[in-house]
């Protein structure tokens, strides 16, 4: 396995920038997710680490060593791409060896890894296949073993899910964690599908704009997002966000009655100008009776789960709860929910900041 160290990781293509300063250290047998919109540099930073893209500046490492110059087949990585890429006129058990035959491998060598990697994967009804008799998931699984059987210090997944069937997508998710852990090789994969990253990840690396925006762990992005970004990325429904307006003894909830008193607020945070609210829909609660000045609009149920929207500023808000009060028809904010950002920046007030 590896650690690997990006310092300084710049990529251009002519005039644009899609990789811009990036550091990062991805801990040898960790498990890190890449996750943003489209065309933020995620792939783009996955294609260099493997080799595929030159650097424009900065150092690339594996355990401490620059591979900046070397070709993919001299940096001992595996890739996994969103399409998979299987010889059709090839049985399971042949795409899998592949590499191996391909180095020259002695055959009993060969054959002790194929019995490792189709116990570890359960491939062992499948071997005499052809590729086009499988599933999208079980072909899937098989180029993953394919990449495996060469032992890589780094497996390098593109959105090697995204292409699966629903049905299949959340078992080969699990079974793509399970994997992991107990191959323990330094995984670094890249998807713009939260629910993948925020099920899969030991860490999340969040890209925006070329950028790096935060890196942790999932609990801990969700829970204290860096940014609005970071905030209304990750997590379903997306999290509100409501302007603040200064007025005596608090902060008002843009045009409604509600006021935020200063003992709901962090310390100094009334002197830092132009504020935003970000309340995530979960911590948004129906209550019955007067003196709850945000009024319920429209409500649906799925499941267990009832969802409502509400109106602040011409701006429609959305909140979830369990059916907790059916007939309640006016919202409250947990105060423990509530986060506060820089209108400006977009970055978020800590206490300490404020």
């Amino acid at each position: 396995m590896a650690r690997i160290d990006l310092k300084d990781l710049t990529i251009r293509f002519g005039g644009f920038t899609a990789v811009d300063n990036v550091n990062l250290t991805v801990n040898d047998g960790e498990f890190a997710v890449y996750l943003g919109p489209s065309g933020c540099g995620k792939t783009t930073t996955l294609r260099a680490i493997a080799g595929l893209e030159q650097a424009t500046s900065g150092d690339i490492l594996f355990d401490g060593k620059r591979v900046n110059d070397l070709k993919p087949s001299e940096r001992n990585i595996a890739m996994v791409f969103q399409f998979v890429s299987l010889y059709p006129n090839l049985s399971i058990a042949e795409n899998i060896i592949f590499p191996l035959k391909a180095r020259g491998m002695a055959k009993a060598e060969i054959a002790r890894k194929l019995d490792w990697v189709t116990g570890v994967f359960k491939l062992g009804d499948e071997l005499k296949r052809r590729p086009a008799a499988l599933p999208p998931g079980a072909r899937q699984k098989v180029a993953l073993a394919r990449a495996v059987i060469r032992d890589p210090a780094v497996l390098l997944l593109d959105e090697p899910l995204s292409a699966i069937d629903e049905q299949f997508r959340e078992e080969m998710r699990w079974e793509l964690g399970h994997l992991q852990r107990e191959l323990g090789v330094t995984t670094i994969y890249v998807t713009h599908d939260q629910r993948e990253a925020m099920s899969l990840a030991d860490r999340i690396v969040l890209m925006n704009h070329s950028k790096i925006v935060q890196v942790a762990e999932p609990d801990r992005i969700f829970f204290q997002p860096s940014s609005v970004f970071a905030g209304q990325f990750i997590g379903s429904p997306s999290m509100n966000l409501i302007d603040l307006v200064p007025v005596a003894g608090g902060l008002r909830l843009g045009d409604s009655p509600v006021v935020l008193s200063q003992s709901e607020l962090p310390p100094g945070i009334t002197a830092r100008g132009a504020v935003k609210l970000g309340i995530r829909p979960r911590d948004l609660r129906l209550v019955s009776g007067e003196g709850h000045a945000l009024a319920v609009e429209d409500t649906f149920s799925v499941g267990r789960e009832r969802f409502f929207t509400f109106t602040v500023s011409d701006q429609i808000l959305q909140g979830t709860d369990h059916r907790t009060q059916p007939g309640a028809g006016s919202v409250t904010l947990v105060p423990e929910g509530m986060m506060f950002f820089d209108a400006e920046t977009g970055l978020r007030i800590t206490e300490a900041a404020a």
